[in-house]
C-alpha cells in the first residue's frame, strides 16, 4: 500500500509541474528568487506606522529621545526589507518594471524612504479630517489607533508612492491587505488629495483610475467604479481612465453608486443609495427622489 502511495503521489508531482499545459502559462515560471512576500510586506507596513505615528503601535513610548532611538532602527530595518522586497517584484514581474531590474531595487528603495515625511504630512492631513467630521472621535489619538479608515489610508498612501516609483505588484499587494483587514478597497492607482475621509468605511470601493481632490468625505459602502469597459482588437480591456474625478469639498453619503469617468463638482453632495452615471456642476445636491405613496 505504501508503495502504491509513494507512486501516486510522484505521478500527482510529475502533473503539478508540467509547464506545457496551456492553463499553466499564467503561473511565472522564474528562478533566483522568491516572490514577494505577503507577511514580509505586514512588517513593511507596520514598519510604516511607526514611523508615521511613533509610539501608537508598538512599546516605544512617548519619551522624545527613545522615540528617536526607535525610530533610527525602524527606517534601517524598513530600507532593507523594502529593497529586498523590490527586488523580488522587479524579479518576477519584469514586464511592468518598465526596464527596471533588480538591480534597481536599492535606489527605489531608498527613493521610497524620501517620500516618508510627505506621506507622513498627508496622513496628517487625513487623521485631521476624519476627526472633524466624526463628532464621536473624542481626539486625533483615538481617530489614530481606533479607525479602520486610516489603517486603509497607511496602506493606500504607502503603495501609491511605491506605484508612482514604477515598483510592480507590491503596491497592490499591500492596499489587498487593507482590503481584507478593513473592508475597504482603494487602488493604489487612485489619486486621492489632502483631508481625506471614509466614515465606517465598510464596503468603500475606490477605483484605479479615480481621482479625489481635497476635502472630500466618504460614507460607508460608497463605490467610485467603473461603468463599462473599452476592449481593444484582441477582446482584452484597455488600460483607460473609466472612473470618477471629485473634485474638492465634496460628500457623498452611504451606499451611494458613481459610475464612469464623470465629474462630480466642487462642494456637491451625493445623497444615500443614489446611482450616478452622469457629471454635475458645482454646488449640486443629488438625492433619491421619494417613494410614491401605495393607498
Amino acid at each position: 500500500m505504501e508503495h502504491s502511495t509513494d507512486e501516486t503521489l510522484k505521478k500527482v508531482q510529475t502533473e503539478l509541474i508540467k509547464s506545457e499545459l496551456e492553463e499553466y502559462k499564467c503561473i511565472p515560471l522564474k528562478e533566483g528568487r522568491p516572490f514577494p512576500n505577503t507577511d514580509k510586506l505586514k512588517t513593511i507596513v507596520s514598519l510604516s506606522k511607526e514611523v508615521f505615528f511613533p509610539g501608537f503601535f508598538s512599546d516605544s513610548g512617548t519619551n522624545a529621545l527613545m522615540q528617536q532611538y526607535y525610530l533610527s532602527i525602524h527606517l534601517e530595518q524598513l530600507n532593507t526589507l523594502l529593497k529586498e522586497q523590490i527586488a523580488n517584484g522587479l524579479h518576477f514581474f519584469s514586464e511592468q518594471a518598465n526596464g527596471k531590474t533588480d538591480s534597481d531595487a536599492a535606489t527605489l528603495a531608498l527613493a521610497f524612504m524620501e517620500r516618508l515625511p510627505e506621506i507622513k504630512r498627508l496622513l496628517c492631513t487625513d487623521v485631521q479630517a476624519m476627526f472633524d467630521n466624526d463628532p464621536a472621535a473624542s481626539t486625533c489619538a483615538e481617530v489614530i489607533i481606533c479607525y479602520p479608515s486610516i489603517q486603509a489610508m497607511i496602506h493606500y498612501r504607502v503603495a501609491h508612492e511605491l506605484l508612482l516609483l514604477g515598483v510592480p505588484v507590491l503596491p497592490r499587494m499591500i492596499t489587498e491587505l487593507a482590503h481584507s483587514a478593513t473592508g475597504i478597497d482603494i487602488h493604489p492607482g487612485a489619486q486621492i488629495g489632502e483631508y481625506f475621509s471614509i466614515d465606517h468605511g465598510t464596503g468603500v470601493v475606490i477605483g484605479e483610475t479615480v481621482i479625489i481632490g481635497h476635502h472630500v468625505n466618504l460614507y460607508k459602502g460608497v463605490t467610485l467604479g467603473a461603468k463599462n469597459f473599452v476592449l481593444d482588437e484582441c477582446g482584452n480591456p484597455m488600460n483607460i481612465p473609466r472612473h470618477p474625478i471629485i473634485e474638492d469639498n465634496v460628500v457623498i453619503y452611504s451606499n451611494a453608486t458613481v459610475l464612469g469617468r464623470i465629474t462630480i463638482g466642487h462642494d456637491s453632495v451625493i445623497g444615500g443609495n443614489v446611482w450616478l452615471t452622469n457629471s454635475v456642476p458645482p454646488h449640486s445636491r443629488v438625492v433619491q427622489q421619494k417613494a410614491s405613496e401605495v393607498v
